[in-house]
């Protein structure tokens, strides 16, 4: 790119920032967005906490099992290409999920569309790591970062809104908006594929493991809370769920074209960046959907009221992710790393007053600035650090594989949150989940401190010289 003159470029540059983050942005939304709605889809569908913890992770657990897969594509078939596979495929089943008629059925539709999202989110970020380059990479990376992640913690406000206004369906149907609105862009940019392999090998065995794998630990954590581990249709699963992840990690190291290479986590950033990102984004999706629900069907708030009530971290977020990727990017990730965590955790342990009568502004209102605060300072230094750490070629299947652990994290949080909260959400079941939140975010802060390092600072200047 270094060739392109600095007016194209600099349109260039804008167009691949607004498909990256348009593209993954309702990848991510939909993880979380369907959160204030739940209550209503179990009205309606019935299924009690169950189905909402399914509708939430059937779409987890086939977007973090194939985002790996999808990693590979993009790098093979090229990122645009690949991109476009994905954004017609969510176009189709989030009208299958809006139009799903009972819980199996939304269930097996959610699947579906997490298995377009894993097409979605590689190849928008790898998109960036091509473009973009020295600091104007970092900022572009801490823009992208800010919506994305904006995304989990904003999609309360559009599903509340929908519910209350509309019906819950309509959170659905809202995906047709911006996929009908980038494709027009993305299809000016499959210039950048010119070159790419016309073919690519499919890791096939990695792919059935990994869904197994996740599949069967998952089903057991959920079913846990109405049968109790005693129960076949538990344990049995959860056997084959651990046999299918370790069966996973032993064809991983031995396949000759693994979709998650294990040689990448022996590079430092990368691979400590992942056990920082596992804590982390484990934490995020457990405090948000703990807190969510809690916030209608304990405190009484209505679908929008609760979104409107989580706003602020997202308002925080969008409006210094940017700044601090820019900063990360001049001074080095390793200390964003360390105390933007420990602000989440001091965010959460804020909420321990949550009490009945809400008293939101003296009671819910600070703790969600501290942990916005906190939030964008980690989450662009985060992406920049592991990014950061592997050769641009790579770059779909690093960026792959991160999001893949940022996902099934949050997978693995929610099919647990029944062990924290019970049956039944209770303010007691709150404040034992904030203060988990919590301390997986201080674990997190201290996966950073220990493993991150910054890049020497001769190669900060160079990209600034290049820049």
């Amino acid at each position: 790119m270094s060739g392109t003159p600095a007016a194209a470029l600099s349109s260039l540059e804008r167009r691949v920032l607004y498909v990256a983050i348009v593209a993954s942005f309702i990848a991510f939304l939909d993880g979380s967005v369907v959160n204030l709605a739940l209550p209503a889809i179990s009205r309606e569908l019935g299924g009690g906490l169950l189905v909402q913890q399914w509708v939430v992770d059937a779409y987890l657990l086939t977007l973090g099992a194939l985002i790996l897969v999808a990693g590979s594509l993009s790098d093979q078939f090229g990122r645009v290409r690949v991109l476009q596979w994905g954004l017609a495929g969510f176009t189709a089943t989030s009208v299958l999920c809006g139009l799903a008629w009972s819980g199996e059925s939304l269930i097996v539709a959610r699947g579906l569309q997490g298995v377009a999202g894993a097409l979605l989110v590689p190849s928008s970020l790898a998109l960036i790591v091509t473009v973009f380059s020295g600091p104007a990479q970092s900022a572009a990376i801490g823009k992208w970062s800010a919506w994305t992640s904006g995304a989990i913690v904003a999609a309360p406000v559009l599903g509340g809104i929908s519910v209350d206004v509309f019906t819950w369906r309509v959170i659905f149907f809202l995906n047709i908006v911006p996929a009908v609105a980038v494709w027009p862009a993305l299809r000016r940019l499959r210039e950048l594929d010119l070159g790419r392999a016309p073919g690519s090998t499919i890791d096939v065995t990695g792919t059935f493991l990994a869904i197994i794998g996740l599949g069967g630990v998952v089903y057991a954590f959920i079913e846990r809370g109405s049968l109790g581990w005693g129960a076949p249709q538990v344990w049995l699963p959860l056997a084959v769920g651990i046999a299918g992840l370790a069966g996973f990690l032993l064809h991983e190291r031995r396949t000759p074209a693994p979709m998650m290479p294990l040689r990448l986590f022996a590079i430092r950033n990368f691979g400590w960046g992942n056990i920082a990102t596992t804590v982390i984004y484990g934490a995020l999706n457990l405090g948000f959907f703990v807190l969510g629900l809690f916030l209608q069907q304990v405190a009484g708030l209505g679908a929008t009221a609760a979104g409107v009530a989580l706003l602020p971290s997202t308002l925080i977020l969008l409006l210094l992710s940017a700044k601090i990727g820019a900063l990360s990017g001049r001074f080095g990730p390793r200390w964003f790393m360390t105390a933007g965590p420990l602000l989440c955790a001091a965010g959460f342990l804020m909420m321990l007053g949550i009490g009945l009568p809400l008293d939101y502004f003296g009671q819910v209102f600070p703790g969600l600035v501290v942990f916005g605060l906190g939030l964008a300072v980690t989450v662009a230094p985060l992406t920049s650090a592991i990014l950061g750490a592997v050769d641009p070629e790579e770059a779909g299947i690093g960026s792959a594989v991160n999001n893949a652990v940022a996902r099934i994290a949050g997978l693995v949080t929610i099919a647990f949150a029944g062990l924290i909260t019970g049956p039944v959400i209770t303010t007691s079941g709150l404040h034992g989940t904030a203060a988990v939140t919590a301390a997986l975010f201080i674990a997190g802060a201290a996966a950073s401190a220990v493993g991150i390092r910054n890049p020497p600072r001769e190669a900060a200047e160079s990209g600034e010289a290049d820049a």
